[in-house]
C-alpha cells in the first residue's frame, strides 16, 4: 500500500513556516535565570532538553537579542527551573520584554553558585554551561547539572498555539 498524497501544498522553508510549524508542537515550559553583573536575569524557555545522563547535560535556546543573552552570554552557571501549570502568571512575566521578573510577585533566592533560584517550581537545576554554540540568530548552551531538586508538587505547564496551556487527561 501507498501513502495517500497530501493535497496540500507544501511551504518553501521561512521564518513563518518555523514558527508556523511548531505552534503544533505542544512543550514544557522552563525559566533560565543567570546572575549578571547587574542583578539576575531570566527569560521563558520552550527549547529546553535533555542531551545525556551521563554525563547530565542539558541544552536550551537564546536568542542573541534578548536581554538576557548578555548575562547567559558570560555566566559560568545557570539556573533550569520546570514550570508547574500553576505558574502561568511566573511563565508570562519571564516571557515579557521590559518586565521586572525579579520584583513583584517573584519569589526566589540566590542558590547554589550564586544562580537565582525560582521558588515553588516542579523541579530546578543548577548547570555549568559547558559550550555555547552559534545557531543561527540564537546560541544553544549547554550546560552539565551540577545540583537541583525534583521534588516540587502538581503538573507542568506547557505551550502550545502560542499560549500556556495546562495538561489534560
Amino acid at each position: 500500500m501507498t501513502a495517500s498524497p497530501d493535497l496540500r501544498t507544501p511551504q518553501l522553508a521561512s521564518p513563518d513556516l518555523l514558527r508556523s510549524v511548531f505552534r503544533q508542537h505542544a512543550a514544557g515550559v522552563a525559566v533560565i535565570t543567570a546572575q549578571g553583573p547587574s542583578g539576575p536575569v531570566g527569560f521563558t524557555a520552550t527549547s529546553l532538553v535533555s542531551v545525556s545522563a551521563e554525563p547530565p547535560m542539558v541544552s536550551f535556546g537564546i536568542g542573541t537579542g534578548a536581554s538576557s543573552w548578555p548575562a547567559v552570554s558570560e555566566a559560568d552557571h545557570v539556573g533550569v527551573h520546570i514550570l508547574g501549570e500553576h505558574q502561568l502568571d511566573l511563565a508570562t512575566t519571564f516571557a515579557r520584554s521590559g518586565a521586572d521578573r525579579f520584583g513583584g510577585d517573584t519569589r526566589w533566592y540566590e542558590g547554589p553558585e550564586g544562580v537565582p533560584v525560582l521558588d515553588g517550581t516542579l523541579a530546578w537545576l543548577v548547570c555549568r554551561v559547558a559550550a555555547r554554540v552559534p545557531a543561527g540568530d540564537h546560541r544553544i548552551v549547554l550546560a552539565e547539572a551540577v545540583v537541583g531538586d525534583p521534588a516540587g508538587a502538581g503538573r507542568p505547564l506547557l505551550y502550545h498555539q502560542g499560549r500556556f496551556n495546562a495538561l489534560r487527561d
